[in-house]
């Protein structure tokens, strides 16, 4: 019997009956990890707020979550509080891993400061380690730049985005998977159904409504339109919450564009969004790189996208969709244009160009490179 245990930071709430919810492109993630380990063991954050709708319940009583009490932000004490609940987070995930094979750690994440040297000299159970974040970002932030330092210098694998000069051997080049092989074939079908002939243009973006993530920089590109490319556009789905949500929504009232504002969706529902969008934008200044343009790409979903960490490995300018040469407005305005000027020739051509690469993002494919490199 293969079990294995997982330690994140993954957001999970407890309904009023008692269900479990986390986030759910990680919990989609685990349930199709049953294919590779009988049992699943998540050490991960309980929060005490109602869950969002994107949170699923797992599909299996073969795995098993394990909370610790939720830690971290932006504040001095809540950094503190990490530290603080340090010997109680170590406590459970020693526990946790002598009812385990292996284990797998999901960084960078606040509590990795103390739990990956914790694994790393304490522990010889079988594992590897998921970097999820940017691996080449430029001036992160301490914690992180720390969590990189120990897992370069250690021998257990590392899964990291993207392919980049001096990668050490045990780091891995990794895609972060997010689509069934069902989806794959539902997107390949949609895509080749897409025109642009004779339309107005639907746009997405899909992500926390917070500065870092462009979302502020996204509206003041649409307002920088012209009338006759505004008059191209039908509507822009911006899916996603956080605090300053009424702000954007203010802000975006003043483009005189067809701003919807979702909030938080379901996994279908998001899908339905790419379905009925032309191009999902994402301004954003640091990622790994994000789910959402693989299933966005698998939809006929044209992207967007800022030019960091791997994101260019996949997207291509000009090709299957449009990179930004910087993270602004005015680059995000250039990049729309191009959009909107698209010939229906032309855009069909950007939806099929690499799709053969669309299935490195199936948890199928993942599944396999667990079994034949990781954990063989």
């Amino acid at each position: 019997m293969k079990v294995l245990t997982i330690i994140s930071h993954t957001e999970h709430y407890k309904t009023a009956n008692g269900t479990i919810l986390g986030l759910g492109s990680t919990v989609t993630e685990i349930n199709n990890l049953l294919s590779v380990f009988d049992e699943i063991h998540h050490v991960a954050m309980l929060h005490s707020n109602p869950p969002p709708p994107s949170a699923l319940p797992y599909s299996s009583n073969k795995i098993v979550f394990i909370p610790i009490q939720a830690v971290g932000g932006s504040r001095l004490k809540d950094k503190i509080s990490i530290l603080w609940n340090a010997p109680r987070v170590i406590n459970t995930v020693r526990k946790a891993l002598k009812q385990s094979d292996c284990f797998q750690f999901r960084a960078p994440t606040g509590i990795g400061v103390f739990v990956i040297p914790y694994l790393v000299f304490f522990s010889s159970k079988k594992g590897w380690f998921k970097y999820a974040g940017n691996w080449n970002q430029k001036a992160a932030p301490m914690a992180y730049r720390f969590q990189k330092w120990m897992l370069k210098n250690q021998n257990r694998y590392v899964t990291i985005n993207g392919q980049w000069s001096n990668q050490p051997k045990q780091c891995l080049t990794f895609e972060n998977p997010c689509l069934t092989m069902q989806e794959l074939e539902k997107g390949n079908m949609f895509a080749m159904q897409k025109s642009i002939a004779e339309s107005l243009i639907d746009f997405c973006f899909v992500g926390r409504l917070e500065k870092e993530k462009g979302i502020s920089i996204l509206i003041e590109a649409f307002h920088n339109l012209s009338d006759d490319d505004k008059g191209k556009v039908r509507s822009i789905h911006i899916v996603g919450d956080g605090k300053d949500r009424l702000d954007y929504q203010e802000l975006a009232k003043k483009t005189n564009l067809n701003f919807v504002f979702h909030g938080f969706l379901s996994r279908s529902d998001v899908h339905e969004i790419y379905i009925n969008s032309h191009a999902i934008v994402l301004p954003s200044a640091s990622e790994g790189f994000p789910k959402v343009i693989a299933e966005a790409l698998n939809y006929g979903c044209i992207p967007v996208v800022s030019n960091v960490s791997g994101i260019s490995h996949y997207v291509k300018d000009n090709e299957n969709g449009f990179l930004l040469d910087a993270i602004s407005a005015k680059s995000v305005q250039t990049k729309l244009q191009n959009v909107l000027r698209l010939s229906s020739q032309d855009y069909s051509k950007m939806i099929a160009s690499r799709r053969e690469n669309i299935e490195k993002f199936t948890y199928k494919y993942y599944n396999n490179r667990i079994s034949n490199e990781l954990i063989k």
